[in-house]
């Protein structure tokens, strides 16, 4: 029997995906994985439908695999994930090709407490998912509805999965959830994240944790002294915070106004000067001013984050937003984003250029040969969404994808820097 796995949309998705493969392979006894669905025998989507797009795409991708039903050696579709949640009546009846639907809340909370993953080939990065949903409710966001109410995975059960990954290989954990900065609370009535970060930092063969999805509002001192003060932990750390119009982030439901924000950034980068921010915003959220998208501009302008994602508005059924009066017309959210994303490029430009001079210990992803060059990442650069750092090989290109190395950083170009090793 021949498996193959469809990943689609966040991180937290990929970690169930790797572990409902994990799961298959012993269901199914001398199975093997393929990356070609043309010979897979049963192949599995794990879908998202966190915004319109990632819908169109979640429905594009079964129906594409579903025509190797036809042309390869396809028996079984299954699809899970978040648009079974949403859509699971609706896929029984318009894509016949589905032999299988299972949506978040079958398998999701069994999949948290369990360690045995298949990785892919780059097993020196893995994805720690340490919560599942969300109590958040904000007005834009379907998550809540589609993954339910906040639930932490037990620490001991979280040390035993990292454990694992470090024996395999796995030298930078990548701790993700709707929410982080939360982590502990409903389990242990307190923010857990940095007794779990020093506690998996004790794991020998992790080398680097990095932290995504941080709230601003929960973001605390004993956090902050944490990243600073464990060497394992990269000073690197993502803060979603979608607007900073003050009306705006009301309307969003979102639990912080733009001093408060500016509070945390400022203190921050006072404890952590070289720590890389990165945050992602909306534009043309419902009632969105031009003044409101002044007061955002100016943010990005002043706060010179380091990283930073922008993205349109998406009207999803089922949200509050979804009613909200006035509706941002489509053209105008996307030249705003167009906008931000303009103003970001020039910031993130010059930062690069900071860095020349910088002696900084980065992670080989990869070889090119014809440029004789290590493909790598520093602390600042999260897989896929950041940058990268291009480092000269020199006479002996004797090292591997998942060698640390350190390098000199002697240009930029563009987001991405250029190095030779140290």
């Amino acid at each position: 029997m021949k498996l193959h796995m469809i990943s689609l949309g966040c991180d937290k998705n990929r970690v169930d995906s790797e572990k409902m493969l994990s799961n298959l392979l012993e269901k199914y006894p001398g199975s093997e994985v393929t990356d070609d669905p043309a010979e897979a025998d049963i192949a599995i989507i794990n879908t998202c439908s966190f915004i319109g797009p990632a819908k169109e795409e979640s429905i594009n991708t079964i129906i594409e695999t579903g025509e190797y039903k036809k042309t390869g050696n396809l028996k079984k579709l299954i699809v899970a994930g978040c648009l079974v949640e949403r859509y699971r009546d609706e896929i029984r009846k318009e894509l016949p090709e589905v032999d299988e639907v299972m949506s978040v809340h079958d398998y999701v909370d069994r999949l948290d407490t369990q360690m045995a993953r298949v990785e892919n080939q780059d097993n020196y990065t893995a994805y720690l998912k340490i919560a599942e949903g969300c109590d958040k409710y904000c007005t834009y966001c379907i998550i809540p509805r589609l993954r339910g109410h906040y639930r932490s995975v037990p620490m001991e059960h979280l040390i035993r999965e990292a454990e694992s990954l470090a024996e395999n290989g796995t030298k930078e954990l990548i701790l993700v959830a709707q929410e982080t900065t939360l982590y502990g609370t409903d389990l242990y009535h307190k923010k857990a994240l940095p007794e779990l970060l020093n506690r998996l930092s004790e794991i020998q063969g992790i080398e680097w944790i990095r932290i995504l999805y941080c709230y601003p509002e929960e973001i605390t001192d004993e956090l902050i002294d944490t990243i600073r003060q464990n060497p394992k932990v990269l000073h690197y750390l993502d803060i979603p915070i979608q607007h900073a119009s003050d009306r705006i982030l009301a309307n969003m439901h979102r639990r912080t106004r733009e001093s408060e924000i500016r509070e945390r950034i400022e203190k921050l980068r006072r404890e952590i000067p070289d720590i890389a921010l990165r945050t992602t915003l909306i534009t043309g959220f419902p009632g969105e001013t031009d003044e409101d998208f002044e007061l955002l501009k100016k943010f990005v302008t002043e706060m010179r984050f380091d990283r930073l994602g922008c993205f349109p508005y998406s009207k999803e059924e089922g949200t509050l937003a979804a009613d909200m009066k006035p509706q941002v017309p489509e053209k105008v959210k996307q030249q705003r984003q167009d906008e931000i994303m303009r103003l970001q490029q020039t910031i993130a430009f010059e930062k690069a250029e900071e860095q020349i001079g910088r002696t900084l210990r980065v992670i080989i992803t990869a070889y090119d040969p014809e440029t004789n060059e290590y493909i790598c990442r520093s602390y600042m650069d999260c897989p896929d969404i950041d940058s990268v750092v291009y480092v000269n090989a020199g006479k002996f290109a004797n090292k591997i994808s998942g060698d640390m190395i350190q390098c000199t950083i002697t240009g930029a170009d563009g987001y991405d820097l250029i190095g030779e090793l140290a």
